[in-house]
């Protein structure tokens, strides 16, 4: 019985692993990225649902951006 327990808890253990993507950005790439595509004044980076989201500059104008797990940006308003 708990040879059971222990294999299920492996397998969602590895499951759980697996939903992490392998490619996620930290802050600070996250952050040089935006800033190689154009954007400025980046801040109020948070994880969330969505991905990854920011604040930012782009030609003057103020952006919402949402990053998602392969690093897409998105422009939101």
């Amino acid at each position: 019985m708990q040879k059971a327990t222990l294999s299920h808890l492996i397998l969602a253990l590895a499951i759980a692993a697996g939903a992490m993507p392998a490619n996620a950005l930290t802050q600070d790439e996250l952050v040089a990225k935006l800033q190689a595509a154009g954007y400025g004044n980046i801040g109020d980076v948070k994880s969330t649902a969505e991905g990854m989201t920011a604040k930012a500059m782009k030609n003057g104008k103020p952006v919402r951006l949402v990053i998602d797990s392969s690093g897409q940006v998105k422009e939101q308003d």
